[in-house]
């Protein structure tokens, strides 16, 4: 297995990590369980996150794709859809403010959306806006 490889599988298990402990979170706070207040999961997904942007950075180190260059039209869509992503996620997940159900739900189902034209841009690398 070569570097490129081991690091693009990284990232993909990290993906799915990321993805599963934000479902996961959501819905233990949909249901409001304790567990959701366990210490595990509040630096899990740090710590996830944190190998999920060292491997993209990586792949973009490895293969040379840049975002704002024309060869990497595609990766700056997936970074600013990233960016969506995170926001979407802290409306859905946030302590701080308190929202209305439904708002968070919305938030998680558009997450949700927004994380699957990410998957297709890094799939395919064709840019969706041009």
């Amino acid at each position: 297995m070569n570097l490129f490889t081991a690091v693009l599988y990284l990232h993909i298990a990290t993906v799915a990590v990321s993805v599963g402990l934000f479902v996961l979170r959501y819905w233990w706070m949909y249901h409001q369980s304790p567990l959701l207040n366990q210490r595990w999961v509040r630096i899990a997904p740090h710590c996830s996150d944190t190998l999920l942007f060292l491997s993209g950075a990586g792949l973009m180190a490895i293969t040379h794709y840049l975002p704002f260059t024309e060869d990497g039209a595609w990766l700056t869509e997936k970074l600013f859809g990233v960016i969506i992503y995170i926001a979407l996620g802290f409306i859905a997940l946030g302590r701080r403010r308190p929202r209305s159900q439904q708002s968070r739900f919305i938030a998680f189902l558009l997450a949700l959306v927004v994380l699957f034209i990410i998957i297709q841009l890094a799939i395919t690398r064709i840019p969706i806006l041009g």
